[in-house]
């Protein structure tokens, strides 16, 4: 039976539901570094602070807002999560599944994850996009570790199509109708919070990787666990270390997304409009 008491994703729809009542999102999205200007883009908006939330935690880096953002994108009804948590800021891997397990309680059956990542090959263009086509875990852990949650899940959820095909057509076809160039790849997922060495970021493109970050892969997985439909796009923000002549750091990652903001913007909401007209 559902619980207030044990379920902090249930507790914190309910709260939800009762700051913003008139509001049934279908769609959830997850906004990476410097990537928040989507949600300003969102109209009839009701923004809530994660402080709000039971069981959501405050992010501290900067580039996200800590803000759960309701409302319309074009035609279609959206939760929005304007700001994520990362696991090298000392949060739990399971602390990621209150907030994606949260959009699913309140309604949404599809993940649009969004996040800024480093080109692990030199044919890469900052400022472009990457459609992630699947992932490789090298975090460590899971957000499912721990005693089974069967309200949302099996034990052992299957990862083959973590990335729904159909959804990825629609990306697709999406940024072909606007002009827009989109990569294809693998995003591998470190725990961070260093940038790679140039020796691992050869190994990791050796391995079939396409793009390395520290964040999407926890929240892809709670998705599907919980049987959620997910698409996910990466900002390129700079080549990986080694292969250009730059350091790294976290206000070049923030650059980086701003040069492409305008177009992930542009696609996300060609993206939601599309799949909301063919439901």
């Amino acid at each position: 039976m559902d619980d207030l008491a044990t379920d902090p994703a249930l507790a914190a729809a309910e709260r939800v539901r009762a700051l913003a009542p008139h509001h049934t999102p279908s769609i959830g999205i997850i906004l990476g570094s410097g990537l928040g200007g989507l949600a300003d883009r969102i109209e009839d908006a009701v923004a809530i602070d994660y402080r709000e939330l039971p069981g959501f935690p405050v992010p501290t880096i900067a580039g996200h807002a800590g803000r759960l953002v309701l409302g319309r994108l074009g035609r279609a009804n959206v939760a929005c999560l304007a700001g994520r948590v990362h696991l090298y800021e000392g949060h739990a891997a399971s602390t990621v599944a209150v907030l994606v397990r949260t959009l699913h309680r309140l309604g949404c059956r599809t993940l649009f994850v969004t996040n800024a990542a480093g080109a692990l090959h030199a044919d890469a263009v900052p400022g472009s996009l990457m459609l992630i086509t699947d992932h490789i875990n090298f975090m460590g852990t899971n957000p499912l570790v721990g005693r089974n949650d069967e309200r949302y899940g099996p034990r052992f959820p299957a990862m083959s199509g973590a990335y729904d095909v159909a959804l990825q057509r629609e990306l697709r076809s999406a940024a072909i109708s606007l002009g827009i160039t989109l990569r294809e790849g693998v995003y591998l997922a470190l725990l961070g919070p260093c940038f790679e060495t140039p020796a691992e970021i050869r190994s990791l493109a050796r391995l079939g990787a396409d793009a390395v970050g520290m964040s999407t892969v926890p929240e892809v997985i709670v998705a599907r666990h919980c049987g959620m439909r997910v698409a996910a796009i990466s900002v390129i923000t700079n080549l990986g270390a080694g292969l250009a002549d730059e350091v790294l750091s976290h206000e070049h990652t923030l650059r980086g997304s701003d040069a492409a903001a305008a177009d992930l913007q542009r696609l996300a909401i060609a993206f939601v409009q599309r799949i909301t007209d063919s439901a």
